[in-house]
């Protein structure tokens, strides 16, 4: 039987309009494996350790900078007397693919599945990016004006001088002797137990910009010239998942979003997120959350003018 590593499937902020969370963090004793469906980066203030991301082991001190891909497996150690201290950004990929927007960031996914899923920064590089990470930490606990603009716009220009940097250092090990781990790291080809094949991001990232049509796997099967049993056997060994699962969970992740942070109504958010009737819509979400669509949004309105 295949196994997949703890997953972990909720970060503050989650199910609301704008699905982004960091923190600052202190790891005496590193983090257990572990997978999610969301995007994480982290970026080490302090201390020493190592990571190992779908088998592949970094070190991790000052300067380091990680992004990790939905469900790619991965764990943190500490040095003995080394803690790590480290800021941690968990967003949702919905925030670099929207709707109508250039192909950018699709681009950076998939140009990036053959790189290194993290870069060692130093001197002025370091600088600017612990600067830029602080500064996104500070506006993130403030509350000024166009925060969520600020702070989406700060997340692309993290993560695109991350990737020139990374792309710099691929180009300069190329043809060389590369140390173990990270020439290892720039060829990621294995698919069970959770770990990723490069030839899956282009299914995965074409679902989380379509999930609102109506998919089949049929028309995924068609689109990426394989069969309809081969598609479906990937996506389970990449989310541990279901693709009709994988699929709901897409849209009702939306669906909680927006009913927290819009007046539209039941109906018109069944449509939006892709289900074709309220009937659909709120069994599946009952079946899902325990609750229908309109009791999730009282409960949630509820609680959160209790945190005000």
């Amino acid at each position: 039987m295949t196994y997949f590593p703890e997953y972990l499937k909720t970060y503050p902020n989650m199910d609301s309009g704008f699905p982004f969370h960091i923190s600052k963090n202190t790891l005496p004793h590193g983090f257990r494996a572990h997978r999610h469906d969301y995007l994480e980066f982290s970026y080490v203030v302090s201390g020493q350790g190592g990571e190992m991301i779908n088998d592949v082991k970094h070190v991790m001190m000052p300067g380091t900078f990680t992004f990790v891909l939905p469900y790619q497996v991965h764990e943190i150690f500490t040095d003995p007397g080394q803690p790590l201290v480290l800021y941690n950004c968990t967003f949702s990929m919905d925030l670099l693919l929207e709707p109508g927007a250039d192909q950018a960031f699709s681009d950076f996914f998939n140009d990036g599945i053959g790189l290194p899923p993290y870069a060692q920064l130093e001197g002025a590089e370091q600088t600017l990016m612990e600067a830029l990470v602080a500064d996104m930490y500070k506006e993130y606990a403030g509350n000024e004006r166009h925060r969520q603009t600020l702070l989406k716009a700060r997340l692309k220009e993290i993560l695109i001088r991350f990737d020139r940097i990374r792309s710099r250092e691929a180009e300069v090990t190329a043809g060389e002797n590369a140390p173990a781990s990270l020439s290892a790291s720039t060829v990621s080809a294995v698919s069970a137990a959770g770990r990723t094949s490069p030839s899956v991001w282009p299914i995965i990232h074409y679902i989380h910009r379509n999930y609102q049509e109506d998919l089949a796997l049929s028309d995924l099967a068609a689109r990426f010239s394989l069969s309809v049993s081969r598609i479906s056997e990937v996506i389970k060994q990449t989310t541990g998942q279901t693709f009709v699962h994988f699929l709901h969970d897409l849209r009702l992740r939306h669906a909680c979003s927006l009913l927290v942070s819009t007046d539209m109504s039941v109906t018109e958010i069944a449509l939006e997120v892709g289900y074709g009737s309220y009937k659909t819509f709120s069994r599946i979400f009952r079946e899902s959350k325990g609750v229908v669509p309109k009791e999730y949004r009282r409960t949630e309105h509820g609680r959160q003018a209790g945190l005000k």
